[in-house]
């Protein structure tokens, strides 16, 4: 009953936390647009809250996987972050621009608190036969915070203003804090560990343990791989949503609609997984994903209403079990004393290519739209194929 509890505790704050993170971008592109008074200014407040993710992330597994109560410091990782969305947001229009872009640097160190940070605290609340299931569980609070932070974001915006919507994301986030609180402890090792080789692993080896771990699992290099490739095809996929919006679904906001589709889908398919967590090997549903999702990117490319809406359905049944298939791979390569800093460091790897593709979708979009959506399948496909071939490597003789 204890391991129940705790289970579903931790994935009420994931969900909480995830939710108002989801509900944050949004939210704070608005506020942006309306108190600072340009669109590329509220672009560069979402890119510095995303961008610092990179070095924030393997620190803050580094600590969590050296605290004995990682739950309280997970919490406090998720109060700042709350803390630096409420600054930001009272800094903005009063403050030099400049200082509320550097808040939103500082913020978006913590972010993969929010993604990676809970999903590494999993097998200290289930039984190992049952982690399958937590997995899917998982992946699925991803999709339902995708589904309900934007709606939210929007929904507040309309009614009660931009500046509330960011409040409110900000609310949602520091109300999972009490959850993460309450995570179990980690159990006390068996030998101590000397006092001076504490202090040079805390030095050498806090930004570099995890990747090390990563580099060194084939399995696990390719699965992070492979997810790294599928996100730089999603932020390509993303960067083409308004144009899509406004030359197929008749207005640039309705590109929206498309992540709607792909939430459900995602949400749907992690659910009949977590019905079923053992009928595919990770490794076959990580491929198999990408693949799916490149066929979907490829649908895309081919126009027309009936042919968007049904590809952003086929990405999120692929993107919902690779999402699982993934925490699966991690939970079982990672050692239990580096693994908050490999599924912070994952996460964190995978906010920059989903970035990176965005990035490069902007001027590929101006040559040629289904195009970038072409060239945002052969990417899923190289993730797949990459891992396949690495997959053989891992066989021969």
């Amino acid at each position: 009953m204890t391991k129940r509890y705790a289970m579903g505790s931790c994935l009420a704050g994931a969900a909480t936390a995830r939710a108002g993170d989801e509900m944050s971008g949004p939210a704070l592109l608005l506020a942006g647009f309306a108190l600072a008074g340009s669109a590329s200014e509220a672009s560069a407040l979402l890119a510095g809250i995303t961008v610092s993710a990179a070095i924030g992330g393997p620190a803050l597994g580094a600590l969590l996987d050296r605290a004995a109560r990682p739950g309280r410091l997970l919490a406090g990782a998720v109060s700042l972050y709350a803390a630096g969305l409420a600054v930001l947001l009272l800094g903005l229009g009063r403050l030099p621009f400049a200082v509320s872009v550097l808040t939103a640097v500082l913020t978006g160190l913590l972010g993969p608190a929010l993604s990676g940070g809970w999903s590494a605290q999993l097998p200290r609340t289930v039984a190992g036969d049952r982690l399958a299931r937590a997995n899917a569980l998982d992946a699925m609070t991803f999709s339902a915070a995708s589904l309900a932070g934007p709606a939210l974001a929007g929904g507040v915006a309309e009614a009660l203003g931009a500046s509330t919507a960011v409040a409110v994301s900000a609310a949602l986030i520091a109300a999972a804090a009490p959850a993460a609180w309450r995570l179990p402890a980690r159990p006390l090792p068996a030998r101590p560990v000397p006092a001076t080789s504490a202090r040079t692993a805390s030095v050498t080896g806090v930004l570099t343990g995890g990747i090390r771990v990563i580099l060194r699992s084939r399995s696990l290099a390719r699965a992070t791989l492979t997810s790294v490739v599928s996100c730089v095809a999603q932020g390509m996929l993303a960067a083409c949503l308004p144009l899509l919006g406004a030359q197929v679904l008749g207005g640039a906001g309705r590109g929206a609609v498309l992540l709607s589709c792909t939430a459900v889908a995602a949400l749907v398919a992690s659910a009949v997984l977590a019905r079923f967590p053992h009928t595919l090997a990770p490794e076959t549903l990580l491929r198999g994903g990408a693949l799916v999702q490149a066929a979907a990117l490829a649908l895309a490319a081919t126009g027309g209403p009936a042919a968007l809406v049904t590809a952003a359905l086929v990405a999120g049944i692929a993107e919902g079990p690779q999402l699982t298939a993934l925490f699966a791979i991690r939970h079982r390569e990672s050692p239990d004393h580096l693994r908050g800093q490999i599924f912070t460091t994952g996460a964190s790897l995978k906010i920059t290519g989903f970035a990176l593709g965005a990035a490069a979708a902007g001027p590929l979009t101006a040559w040629s739209l289904p195009g970038t959506l072409s060239v945002a399948a052969g990417t899923a496909a190289l993730g797949a194929l990459v891992l396949g071939a690495r997959r053989a490597a891992s066989v021969d003789p």
